[in-house]
């Protein structure tokens, strides 16, 4: 790509971010009766007010905003940001025992107290970028606070790593780890430790405690010697305590998104033999998710087992982590396959994912090449934290590119 391609790609992911993805969440996204942010709604837009506001969501919401704020600091996107500040600090706080609550209801009560680790780690990855972006040292005694609870109570000192979960006062849970219906029932998993990872790597950047970094240290040596399978080059998904594999498969969205998050850390870590080492970890990654996951449209299937495709689905977030782990391989290896392939990503997301008409992405693209209808436009899980980010890291890295 020549310099003016580089910014003609820049402007289509700017354009992406500012002129349709943030609009969404300033405006039909918003709860303007209950307070926060809708907990459903359907491709059209219908809210289900049954459905339950959650921790994810929520933490994802008040990092998207404040991460978009610190690269075009805009009144409305600060207003959006104290918003959902203020809503996860009130409403999904434990005032008693500490910690976030996993789900609320419509209204705000309280649903669902447990403290499910993966949503601790996003509420401190999105309070430590509030605190970035914003200079609010409430937010940062917040995250730290939490780090000590998930230390003291979720930390395994014996094989490392974390508990998926703890009762509400941080107790044993011998109730179901899981955080969704397709998950195994089991005491850990590769999807926490990748957001632990990811939230521990913010919280470095504005927190420099030895013991955070003797923690980033662990999960990335967990990643290589206990997640990564050395073989196959796939991150298996779930482990009992002492991390004996109990999945055979593998989602080609969380191996991309991992190449890059494993970088960033180490990066941030500021060691750069622990750095270049990482990246001889995340290149034959990147290269088997381009050989067996990509489809002939560009898009990244879903899931795959043994070597082939179990799932040829296009699920929105996979293609996000796409065009960022493909643009890093492209930016440590140089080849030119890794850069087509995050472009073609961009291009189906853009071609296939946009919802013109209603606004934000389809959830999923079906085998028969259409959206599928029974997906929500947003939900628990469903909000705008990949795509916010992949725009964001994507500006970032071709700005770095062209300079």
């Amino acid at each position: 790509m020549n310099s003016q391609e580089l910014k003609a790609f820049s402007q289509r992911v700017s354009d992406q971010l500012f002129g349709h993805l943030m609009p969404f969440w300033c405006g039909p996204a918003v709860d303007r009766e209950q307070g926060g942010w809708m907990a459903c709604l359907s491709n059209d837009l219908k809210p289900d007010r049954t459905q339950p506001k959650g921790l994810i969501v929520n933490s994802r919401i008040l990092w998207a905003f404040s991460a978009v704020h610190r690269k075009r600091p805009d009144l409305l996107f600060k207003h959006m940001a104290d918003r959902a500040f203020d809503f996860v600090m009130n409403r999904f706080w434990d005032a008693q025992f500490g910690g976030a609550f996993w789900r609320l209801d419509d209204a705000g009560r309280v649903t669902d107290d447990s403290k499910k680790i993966y949503g601790q780690a996003f509420y401190i990855y999105a309070l430590a970028e509030y605190h970035q972006a914003f200079n609010a040292p409430p937010a940062l005694a917040r995250a730290t606070e939490l780090f000590e609870s998930i230390e003291r109570h979720a930390h395994d000192p014996q094989f490392g790593g974390y508990l998926e979960v703890r009762r509400r006062d941080w107790s044993e849970a011998a109730a179901d780890a899981r955080l969704s219906d397709k998950d195994m029932n089991e005491k850990k998993s590769m999807n926490n430790h990748l957001h632990v990872l990811e939230a521990y790597t913010n919280l470095y950047r504005v927190w420099k405690d030895p013991r955070l970094e003797q923690r980033l240290r662990e999960l990335i040596g967990l990643f290589e010697k206990r997640i990564l399978d050395p073989r196959t080059h796939h991150f298996n998904h779930f482990f009992d305590e002492q991390w004996r594999v109990r999945s055979d498969t593998y989602t080609f969205g969380h191996d991309i998104e991992g190449t890059w998050l494993l970088c960033e850390a180490a990066e941030v870590l500021g060691d750069p033999a622990l750095l270049d080492h990482v990246r001889t970890v995340a290149l034959p990654m990147a290269q088997t998710a381009l050989r067996e996951g990509v489809a002939p449209d560009g898009a990244l299937c879903y899931e795959g087992k043994g070597g082939k495709i179990i799932d040829p689905g296009k699920e929105c977030w996979p293609q996000a982590e796409a065009v960022i782990g493909f643009l890093n391989a492209f930016q440590l290896s140089r080849e030119s396959k890794y850069l087509d392939a995050s472009i073609r990503a961009y291009d189906f997301i853009e071609n296939r994912l946009v919802d013109r008409v209603h606004g934000e992405w389809f959830w999923r693209i079906n085998e028969d090449g259409r959206p599928d209808p029974k997906l929500p436009k947003v939900s628990e899980w469903k909000g705008p934290y990949h795509g916010s980010r992949m725009c964001l890291e994507t500006l970032h890295r071709l700005h770095t590119m062209q300079s």
